[in-house]
């Protein structure tokens, strides 16, 4: 349903709906409301179809989005930001964190590191995160050679706990450091 709603959907449904009235139009002989639809719907189609083909769907949110509003209230603002900046739709990027994989060498340009769900946690009452990731083509001991650089990387204060799952997939937690 959420792919439904994207906004190179909703160009793309806008685009197509002013071609085709515009083809109506043009059809039953009415000039007026078939030139502009068509000289509209044309390029809007063409540019939703342009959005749709670059469109990278948001990372699954597992809490939903009013939980732990109060707690990320208090969290660094970098975590809010992050949490933002993934659970968005994405267009021209082959994954979600890209600019930030690449800076911390945890990127292949071939088969990219996907982030699959993002959770919100507040354990001890400590808001802090968790990151899905399908590795990929990134194998695990590189996560791991940069696990201690990862807190610091997100947000200052920030601790990663990193998690192997199965399949291929890695849990990334971010928490505010014990002594931090």
């Amino acid at each position: 349903m959420n792919d439904l709603f994207s906004p190179g959907s909703l160009v793309t449904v806008g685009g197509g709906a002013l071609t085709v009235v515009g083809a109506v139009a043009y059809a039953t002989g009415s000039a007026n409301l078939s030139l502009p639809t068509i000289f509209y719907g044309i390029p809007i189609l063409l540019g939703g179809l342009a959005l749709k083909s670059s469109e990278l769907p948001p990372a699954k949110r597992v809490t939903p989005k009013n939980a732990l509003r109060e707690a990320r209230q208090q969290a660094p603002a970098e975590l809010d930001k992050l949490l933002g900046d993934v659970t968005r739709w994405r267009y021209g990027q082959k994954a979600h964190l890209e600019s930030s994989l690449e800076a911390l060498k945890l990127w292949d340009e071939d088969n990219p590191p996907q982030l699959l769900e993002v959770e919100e946690l507040n354990p001890n009452g400590s808001y802090g995160l968790r990151l899905r990731f399908q590795l990929n083509a990134v194998p695990l001991d590189r996560w791991e050679e940069k696990q201690e650089r990862l807190g610091r990387f997100f947000a200052k204060g920030l601790q990663a706990q990193l998690t192997s799952l199965e399949d291929d997939q890695l849990d990334l937690i971010l928490l505010p450091a014990a002594d931090g």
